[in-house]
């Protein structure tokens, strides 16, 4: 055999393997996600199907949790009506999907005192930043909403892109 056969059998090989151990990475086969609620004052997200609940889940918000986002670095989760519009595998928070903040009247309500209304809002898990603070803040994020790790996986395999998300105060 020669060495660039041994090398492609070593690598389908060590890729066979790779595919049967746990990954962050699973598949949901349930009744469709037809929208997620957040609920900030109960740190609840309800994903619903219908008006069916699979899922509920304890968040974690931004770390000035009162009130709605209205510019970069205020450490607030925005409330209102948005969608799940992109998706981060390799995000530093174990992965994550984005919320479609802001919108055009958060941008204009931003620019017309002069600021930046902020972006790459995001539901995600913890990442090592996050099972660090969380048990000391509560609430630790820059105005995304946190889950667990275990949790953003399932979350991620349910959740398409397009979801509408509510988030309410």
């Amino acid at each position: 055999m020669t060495i660039h056969m041994r090398a492609v059998s070593a690598a389908m090989l060590l890729a066979l393997v790779a595919s049967c151990g746990p990954g962050k990475f699973k598949q949901y086969s349930g009744p469709p996600v037809t929208q997620v609620v957040v609920n900030k004052s109960a740190r609840q997200m309800l994903l619903f199907s219908g008006s069916s609940i699979i899922g509920a889940y304890n968040v974690s918000l931004g770390n000035e949790p009162q009130g709605h986002k209205q510019f970069s670095g205020d450490g607030k989760t925005p409330e209102g009506n948005y969608f799940i519009d992109r998706r981060n595998p390799d995000s530093r928070y174990h992965l994550s999907i984005g919320i479609s903040y802001p919108d055009p009247q958060d941008v204009a309500f931003a620019a017309s005192v002069g600021q930046d209304p902020g972006n790459d809002i995001f539901i995600h898990g913890q990442g090592p930043e996050g099972r660090a603070l969380a048990p000391i803040r509560g609430d630790w994020t820059a105005g995304c909403i946190a889950v667990t790790d275990a949790e953003i996986e399932d979350i991620y395999a349910m959740v398409r892109d397009g979801t509408p998300i509510q988030i309410n105060p």
